[in-house]
């Protein structure tokens, strides 16, 4: 039987408000994203409790373990994202994000209560090991259908503010993370973080996940997804085409652009402050919270300008100008380390990022039709966020290695730039893409 486009739920019940529906989708996310991040955090203790050198082994293979366990994360991201996205082009994105979120809990409450090597032996590893493997899992696939989901919401001309809150909920993940760890660096001793509280960030995640997840499950379906499947049910209605190949290209060319600014250009900042500009590690951390706080005002607000404005000349703007600044910034601050030179580095490329991170999610979900574009979205954005993103930290290094330069991370962040300005340059010219793509009528100026 088709869908029925309606206001009330199967029971009967009205539907939610767009406001509490929207509220749950970035929550949601966010929460995702926050359980994922911690992982990166923790990445030092973890590599302690669950992976120890043994007397005759080097300290380097407990390390590699723990780097190859955190990548085994990004591996899984386009797995989940494949197959997530796909259910949630058949069955719905209410349905898809329910079943993200539940393997999710499954994941963080592993987590949580994961006991170390000390105690349970080789078991321990292999429990944190199959943790990260769902999270990874469910966070490929949180991706497609959360942010297809916010632009069916969106109502007419409205679909850049609300395709925006999909990064602004990664900032603010970003965001929650960072200053939580601030805080348990400064309220607990080395050992105290040892001896169990590792364990806070996420029994805070535990806490909070089945919240968003009720939240969910009262939500309804995406009227845009249920027209489309009513639509195609009809006698006389193919299958939807095929998206084509440059589609795909365009996307994958945005997303590296956005990989590289979070995965280096923010990311790396921690690790590169220290060993580099050898800056104490307090004041990266205090540094790397303020442009993700600045940035996640920016973000929605540039989505609320793309509302207004040409989304493909903001993006061209906005990725022009962070290829000026990003090397004169950095010789600027390399010339002469500081807290204060770091922060307004950071500040500035943090603007222009949050610029084009809050138009092109938007952009990129008006490239796949309706019926294909969880799936789409999955594919396009987890492949290159694993190429651009899980593996930025080794090019880097990489780079600094054969190159000798403490400039060579730039250089990456570079690539990925001129790779993003390249997909902008091919968007076709069109000014209504969810209108024509939704059904909808009003068209984008």
């Amino acid at each position: 039987m088709p869908l029925a486009l309606t206001s009330h739920g199967p029971d009967g019940r009205a539907a939610p408000s767009r406001k509490t529906q929207l509220v749950a989708t970035v929550l949601g996310n966010a929460m995702e994203w926050y359980d994922f991040m911690v992982f990166a955090f923790m990445t030092p203790i973890i590599n302690r409790l669950f992976f120890p050198s043994s007397a005759d082994a080097s300290p380097l293979n407990s390390i590699l373990l723990t780097t190859a366990l955190f990548g085994a994360g990004f591996i899984m991201r386009p797995v989940g994202g494949i197959v997530l996205g796909m259910y949630g082009d058949r069955k719905g994105r209410k349905a898809a994000m329910m079943l993200g979120m539940s393997i999710m809990i499954v994941s963080v409450i592993l987590m949580t209560f994961a006991p170390t090597y000390a105690t349970a032996g080789i078991a321990a590893p292999i429990i944190v090991l199959i943790s990260r493997l769902l999270q990874g899992f469910s966070v490929g696939g949180e991706f497609g259908t959360s942010t297809a989901f916010l632009i069916e919401l969106a109502p007419p001309g409205k679909t850049g503010f609300y395709g925006s809150l999909q990064i602004a909920g990664q900032l603010l993940a970003q965001v929650f993370g960072a200053s939580l760890g601030i805080l348990l660096t400064t309220a607990f001793t080395p050992d105290q973080m040892d001896a169990g509280a590792w364990r806070i960030p996420f029994a805070i995640g535990l806490a909070i996940v089945p919240i968003t997840f009720f939240m969910r499950r009262n939500m309804h379906e995406s009227q845009a997804f249920v027209r489309e499947v009513t639509e195609e049910e009809l006698p006389g209605n193919g299958s939807p085409a095929h998206q084509s190949i440059g589609s795909f290209f365009i996307g994958m060319g945005m997303v590296a652009a956005s990989a590289v600014s979070f995965y280096v250009t923010f990311g790396y900042t921690v690790t590169y402050a220290k060993e580099v500009l050898h800056i104490p590690m307090h004041q990266s951390f205090l540094v790397q919270t303020l442009a993700a706080i600045v940035m996640m005002l920016v973000v929605p607000a540039a989505g609320m300008l793309s509302d207004r404005f040409n989304r493909k000349k903001l993006l061209l703007a906005s990725l022009g100008g962070y290829l000026a600044v990003v090397y004169p910034l950095y010789v600027w601050v390399g010339a002469e380390p500081s807290f204060q030179r770091l922060l307004v580095t950071q500040l500035v490329m943090g603007v222009l990022s949050a610029i084009f991170l809050g138009v092109y999610c938007t952009v990129l979900v008006e490239l796949y039709a309706v019926r294909l574009r969880a799936t789409s979205l999955a594919i396009v954005n987890n492949l290159a966020v694993m190429v651009f993103g899980g593996f930025s930290q080794f090019f880097v290094t990489w780079l600094l290695r054969i190159t000798g330069s403490p400039m060579a991370p730039i250089f990456y962040v570079i690539l990925g730039l001129v790779i993003g300005l390249v997909a902008v340059a091919f968007l076709p010219e069109r000014h209504s893409y969810i209108a024509i793509r939704t059904g909808r009528h009003a068209a984008h100026p």
